[in-house]
């Protein structure tokens, strides 16, 4: 599958994740940076955050990007690797400029992948 790279340019993506508890869909909207057909994100809360605790129990996850959704699987980045590395460059670069000084997030959060499987619609 090949994902527009257009898309790319894109504020935000929503990434819809199942309840570890209650199995209801969840939906957040959040930064991201995309790399051939995998979405990076970056938890500041790490592994404490809620969406990342749904995708440690249940890794099957859509994103919406604009007006397109694409299922996908999504899986926590082993930390001091060069996908690691890749992760917080795409979004360090694409938003620090106009938000500010972001290097301490970008140091300490933690870097999830989401690699998409196919386009929903």
């Amino acid at each position: 599958m090949i994902v527009d790279p257009a898309l790319a340019s894109e504020e935000y993506c929503y990434l819809t994740t199942r309840g570890r508890r209650t199995g209801i869909p969840r939906t957040i909207e959040i930064w991201f940076g995309l790399n051939g057909d995998t979405v990076y994100m970056l938890s500041g809360g790490r592994d404490r955050s809620n969406w990342v605790r749904n995708i440690q129990h249940d890794p099957s996850v859509s994103v919406r990007i604009s007006t397109r959704t694409y299922s996908g699987r999504a899986r926590l980045v082993k930390a001091d690797t060069d996908e690691d590395a890749l992760a917080r460059q795409r979004l360090l670069v694409k938003y620090s400029p106009g938000e500010g000084d972001l290097s301490a997030w970008g140091k300490t959060a933690l870097s999830v992948a989401v690699d998409l499987m196919n386009q929903e619609s």
